[in-house]
């Protein structure tokens, strides 16, 4: 074998060992809490992007801004998709973007969340803002694609299959827990018929806030994960036995994830309820979180969006993101 053969042979090797050492281990249900193919129990921390569609628009979906994520602690990157940006791009060209952003949180050892960031009611299909406009044949085929395109990466470890539904007192309409439960069921179906071996997370009504229905009359399917959006405001101090009381029981028997947390003072920028709050507040939820071994997401790294966990493009920290940079880096 010639020399300039052999070194070009050994660079292939190369590249092929460093990309298997780069996927990351598949992440399992076991009981209440998540396992890699190693039986090592992992508890995810990270922190929620903005939408690919606005990052991309502003040159900002790049790897700059992966590093820049891993650099403050993260685990995880949860990917909100909002269903008009989703149509906007088109199915295809809405891939690409994903396709980028798995594989610069693969490379930097961060796992992804998939959200379908719609917040209203998915059976009258009435919602908060034009922005959240959907129908339950759209979400179902958008779980479809997601499950036939990134079923077997490893990567991709969760599927939240609706942001936050709620009935906004009823201005969207009236859905019951049955006919929700039903809906998730379905769609946990479809993405798992068509590949997704990731795992569905499954919201409670009132902004994703509320589980208590889960303890009655949980989903019938197995390896899934329930979601819980608890902000300041949604209940009063003290906090930890409301909690407990709402959604934090749960994690006796399933894994659960907080995939919308964070705060901000009423002076910061798009200050609104329910996230006006301080540092007790984080204080509380993560060692709430911790004794328990419960996941969480922080919302959400973006200079605009708020609660917002950077001020501007040097991604200075807000008030709030010092908060969580330090929590998630000590």
């Amino acid at each position: 074998m010639n020399t300039k053969k052999y070194f070009t042979l050994l660079l292939c090797f190369t590249a092929l060992c460093l990309s298997a050492q780069n996927k990351l281990n598949r992440i399992t249900v076991e009981g209440n809490k998540f396992v890699d193919d190693k039986g090592k129990t992992v508890v995810f921390k990270g922190y929620s992007s903005s939408d690919p569609d606005k990052l991309s628009s502003q040159e900002h979906w790049n790897k700059a801004y992966f590093e820049e994520l891993k650099n403050w602690g993260a685990n995880i990157v949860r990917f909100p998709i909002h269903p008009t940006a989703w149509r906007k791009h088109g199915k295809e060209d809405y891939l690409k973007l994903l396709d980028k952003g798995i594989n610069w949180a693969e490379e930097l050892g961060m796992y992804v969340i998939i959200d379908w960031h719609s917040i209203g009611n998915l059976r009258t299909e009435m919602y908060q803002h034009n922005m959240y406009d959907t129908t339950r044949k759209e979400t179902f085929d958008f779980w479809r694609t997601i499950g036939k395109r990134y079923g077997k990466n490893t990567t991709v470890a969760f599927y939240e299959l609706f942001n936050e539904p709620t009935t906004y007192n009823n201005e969207l309409g009236t859905i019951t827990w049955e006919y929700w439960k039903e809906l998730n069921e379905e769609m946990i179906t479809i993405v798992r018929a068509n590949g997704g071996e990731g795992i569905p997370l499954v919201a409670g009504f009132n902004w994703a806030y509320d589980l208590t229905q889960v303890k009655e009359n949980p989903i019938e399917a197995e390896g899934i994960a329930y979601v819980s959006h608890p902000y300041p405001q949604k209940r009063e101090k003290p906090w930890e036995e409301k909690w407990t009381n709402d959604w934090g029981f749960v994690k006796e028997k399933y894994p659960l994830v907080l995939t919308e947390i964070g705060f901000c003072g009423p002076e910061d920028p798009g200050a609104h309820i329910p996230v006006i709050s301080d540092e007790s507040y984080g204080d509380a939820i993560t060692r709430y979180s911790d004794d328990r071994g419960i996941s969480f997401i922080v919302w959400v790294f973006d200079p605009q969006w708020a609660p917002r966990l950077f001020t501007d493009w040097d991604f200075t920290p807000s008030r709030q993101g010092k908060y969580f940079k330090a929590k998630l880096t000590e």
